[in-house]
């Protein structure tokens, strides 16, 4: 199939999946130095042996908006748009967190609402650390909270992400399932020794309640007794 800009690959909502990018990000891309002499040739396989060699995420960095090779990576899968089994293989495989965070970035970019959701979802309960490239230096951030981002911000890495409709939306079409958070039996075992603890604390208090009116009536008692 050919679109109006003589592309033939696969189309991603109906364009190159390229141009998911905004021009000036990919004309610095394609400009940069790690694009020319890392990115050169790679396929599904070659780009996987690059994207483990990468120690933070980011988009554009510094005076000049220099992109990051997790950027230029991420290019790199747009134009090759692997099949979603490989994509999947990226992101599920447990030893390089990078390699994760790209392809979960590609997820994001390249599938439709309910595949993002139904993917994606499942890394809200990784909590690896991951370097974050800012444009003024490096921050700290984690998988989850990388992720979260991605499900929830128009903007991430230098890209604009499509509007994705919300979880609500889609539940209320039938299109996805409640979501169950990870955290929900840990909440209801907090809140059962909330109860338990409560219970207890009833309980001393109407035992001190019971003493303290026995204690009373003792009194009252004592005083009726003495003599006149």
């Amino acid at each position: 199939m050919l679109d109006d800009r003589g592309y033939s690959g696969r189309l991603i909502r109906g364009q190159d999946p390229a141009l998911l990018m905004e021009k000036a990000v990919r004309d610095r891309i394609t400009n940069s130095q790690y694009w020319l002499e890392r990115c050169f040739g790679l396929n599904e396989a070659t780009l996987c042996d690059r994207a483990v060699e990468l120690t933070f995420v980011g988009g554009t960095y510094g005076a000049q908006q220099k992109p990051s090779p997790f950027l230029c990576l991420a290019f790199k899968l747009l134009q090759l748009t692997p099949p979603k089994e490989i994509i999947l293989e990226y992101l599920n495989q447990p030893d390089f967190k990078y390699l994760t965070a790209l392809a979960g970035f590609y997820v994001r970019l390249t599938f439709e609402a309910v595949e993002v959701y139904k993917t994606l979802e499942a890394l809200l309960s990784d909590y690896r650390k991951l370097r974050r490239r800012t444009k003024t230096g490096f921050s700290l951030t984690f998988i989850d909270q990388f992720i979260d981002d991605l499900l929830t911000k128009e903007r991430v890495c230098a890209t604009s992400l499509w509007k994705l409709p919300s979880r609500q939306q889609l539940e209320d079409l039938d299109l996805l399932e409640p979501r169950i958070s990870p955290l929900e039996d840990e909440i209801e075992e907090l809140d059962q020794d909330e109860m338990d603890t409560s219970g207890i604390a009833n309980g001393l208090d109407s035992v001190e309640s019971e003493d303290s009116k026995a204690e009373v009536d003792e009194g009252r008692n004592g005083k009726s007794r003495s003599p006149s």
